[in-house]
């Protein structure tokens, strides 16, 4: 892996900076001290505070930096979220690469949010899924814990997920039961998922020994239904995916799925918001 893959804020400062700032190099005095302040401009739940304050810090360690709002941080707007005091060139150098990743990670929590209170006194999970941003998938996944959801597999090495085009591409749903098999004995401490579009499917799967969830992909409420009935003694968990949104996230938390996964989280979280001002102050 890549130093730019391992390291996503190393990739922006580059992409951003490069040689330098050239703009400040010029018309910014070396001697300027600023307090810079981020600010919300709407209603949000924070995410990314640690990272935007690690991209100031990475383009001078001399900065000072007082975090107002952490983490998952609830904001009706105009609060401020990051102090930062010192070289007004930093500040500046640092601004926009900070402001990318808290605006993106913030928006993140804040559509999560919104789908975590849409399921009401359901007690079934939001998930995000790896439709991320590539290199930021890390970040964007504790964007999706701040804003009260859970995670899904981060990848395709750390569990089982079957759908329709693994069976199109191997043997067929026959060889799923062995296959399954081979991975309990091989890998036991991964967790094996399948997908099913069908109550069909559904009632194969759980003929099948070894399987921790079923993906309800695209199924009516009413399916949905009936398959978590179908599967309560067997101990298997649910997953409904697609077309959640919204609208019918509460209908969807109603036929008792315990888990709910949304694209939507990653995938279509709008930008929240925000602005850094930037006040003139003597040097300490």
């Amino acid at each position: 892996m890549s130093d730019h893959l391992a390291d996503p804020i190393a990739a922006a400062l580059e992409e951003d900076v490069g040689p330098g700032d050239v703009t400040s190099h010029y018309f910014v005095s070396p001697a300027a001290h600023a307090l810079g302040r981020i600010v919300a401009r709407e209603r949000a739940i924070v995410a990314g505070v640690d990272t935007a304050a690690e991209v100031f810090r990475r383009v001078d360690p001399k900065l000072h930096l007082e975090v107002a709002q952490p983490d998952g941080s609830s904001l009706m707007g105009g609060e401020t979220i990051l102090e930062i005091r010192g070289a007004a060139r930093s500040i500046l150098t640092a601004e926009r690469v900070a402001l990318n990743f808290l605006q993106r990670l913030s928006g993140i929590a804040t559509v999560t949010r919104q789908f975590v209170e849409g399921v009401g006194k359901s007690h079934a999970k939001i998930l995000d899924t790896r439709k991320t941003t590539p290199g930021l998938r890390a970040l964007e996944r504790a964007a999706v814990v701040a804003g009260g959801g859970a995670n899904h597999r981060f990848g395709l090495y750390d569990m089982v997920l079957v759908k329709d085009n693994h069976l199109m591409a191997g043997a067929g749903f026959t060889a799923v039961a062995a296959a399954i098999q081979r991975v309990r004995q091989e890998r036991p401490e991964v967790r094996v998922e399948v997908e099913a579009d069908r109550l069909e499917q559904v009632r194969a799967f759980l003929e099948m020994e070894g399987i921790d969830v079923i993906l309800l992909d695209n199924m009516a409420p009413a399916e949905m239904r009936e398959a978590v009935a179908l599967g309560k003694k067997k101990g298997v968990k649910f997953e409904a995916s697609g077309g959640v949104t919204l609208k019918n996230i509460r209908q969807i938390a109603a036929t008792g799925v315990d888990y709910i996964s949304v694209g939507a989280l990653t995938h279509s979280a709008p930008a929240v918001d925000l602005s850094l001002e930037l006040t003139h102050v003597a040097a300490g």
